[in-house]
Parts: structure tokens; sequence; C-alpha cells
């Protein structure tokens, strides 16, 4: 078994909340056909943690580098990693980069950008929280633009997965808000969608968590109910972190 395949099932049984496995010795399991006068415990291995310690933003980028790990490096032009206040107390995960993203290595930097943009700047002075888009910090679950904007695929959201799980691990902020379906099933391990799941708060690695919708869908003519649904998360999650 590879290093690689050694950690992906140490991070399942993890999620599931396992926190130390036993190391049967050879001594144990050639004494196991054979009574034995009592039982004894067997050694314990506490389960590595993913992330590294004392971990930064910089490392990251760093363990990254030229990432080569999955068929969307051979596409992409620029690795949007993330961008904004690295000390933020709230986090915004979206789902890739499109177009615009690819282009210039920022999240968010298209219209949908634009428009969250405006979300966070116009929702903080209406509410009157003394923040921007500056002052958060923004990234996606993966980091490289999918062909043709498409939904990331399993795996691709797998091996990005844990550099997304070591940015927020790293940063530690007081809640993160994640944008859209593909953000709240990858950060929730769920199969519900938005309208099921916005409104209300979740928890990732006991970080608060509130789902809303993703600014490009906001986009669309026909979903204004959307739009002021989206607002009034926006509003809980900036009051909660911001108060």
């Amino acid at each position: 078994m590879s290093r690689e395949q050694l950690r992906q099932y140490l991070t399942f049984y993890q999620d599931l909340g396992v926190k130390n496995i036993y190391k049967r010795s050879a001594t144990s399991a050639a004494a196991a056909a054979a009574p034995a006068p009592a039982p004894s415990a067997e050694p314990s291995i506490v389960l590595p943690p993913i992330a590294p310690a004392d971990d930064t933003l910089a490392k990251i980028i760093a363990d990254i580098g030229d990432c080569r790990r999955c068929r969307l490096c051979e596409q992409r032009n620029k690795i949007v990693f993330g961008s904004g206040n690295e000390q933020s107390r709230l986090v915004f995960v979206g789902e890739g980069p499109g177009a615009d993203e690819d282009e210039q290595g920022l999240p968010f930097v298209g219209r949908a950008g634009q428009l969250l943009t405006q979300m966070i700047d116009g929702t903080a002075a209406k509410e009157g929280i003394p923040i921007k888009r500056a002052d958060v910090y923004i990234c996606n679950v993966v980091k490289c633009r999918p062909p043709e904007n498409r939904t990331p695929q399993p795996d691709e959201m797998e091996i990005c997965g844990e550099f997304l799980f070591r940015q927020l691990m790293t940063i530690r902020p007081k809640a993160i808000c994640a944008l859209g379906s593909t953000a709240a099933k990858a950060l929730l391990a769920t199969k519900d969608g938005v309208t099921r799941l916005r409104g209300k708060w979740h928890k990732w690695q006991e970080i608060p968590l509130m789902v809303t919708y993703h600014p490009s869908y906001l986009l669309r003519p026909y979903n204004q109910d959307a739009k002021r649904e989206a607002w009034e998360d926006l509003k809980k999650v900036l009051h909660f972190v911001y108060d």
C-alpha cells in the first residue's frame, strides 16, 4: 500500500470519528491460535494529523507547487489558491475557478466575483459592520479551472480537498460560508442541496458553517427569491462573526 493510499484510509476513518487504531503484532497473532491466560490491551497508535505541525498558507502553496495530481492541470492556465486576509475570522469557499480566475490566478474576479464583492461590502455597510471583501478570505474546493466550467468530479475534489482542509485548519476562522452545492457537499459530506441546507448553521471540524447560494446562480434573472435568501444568509454570517 502506498503512503497516499494509507493517508486516504486514515482520513476516511478520521471522518467516521475513529481516533485510534491498534496494531496487532506477529506475536499476538500467533498467540491468538492458542489459549491465552488473560487478554491484554494492544498498543494504541494515534492517527496522524492530515495537516503538518506549524502549517502555514505559504507551506501549503509550496506543497501544491506546479500541481499535476489530477486531470485539471491539463488545461489550466494558473493555480488559484485563495486571496484575502490570512487572519480572517470569516472564510468563503466556492466551487472552482472560472475563466477570469484562471487568467488572473485569483478567486472570484469575474461577474460572480463582482457580485460577491457587492454582497459582502453592501450587506456589511447596511448592517453597520466595518468590513469589506479584503477583510475576509476566499478560496475554492478545487484550485484549477474545470474544463468548460463543469462541476469538479469526486476524485478531483478529494485530491484538492487535502489542501482546502489545510487552508481552513491554518486560518481557523470563526465561521465558514459555503457558496453553492459543490462547496457544501465537499465540506459537509452530504448529498443535500443548497435549498435544504441554507439558512441554518452546520459544522466543519467544529467550526460553524453556513451554506448559501453561489453568486453565479444569483446572476440568473429568475432567481429573485434566491437573492433575498442569500442576503439573509450573509447577514446571519456577518453578525455571528463580527458582532
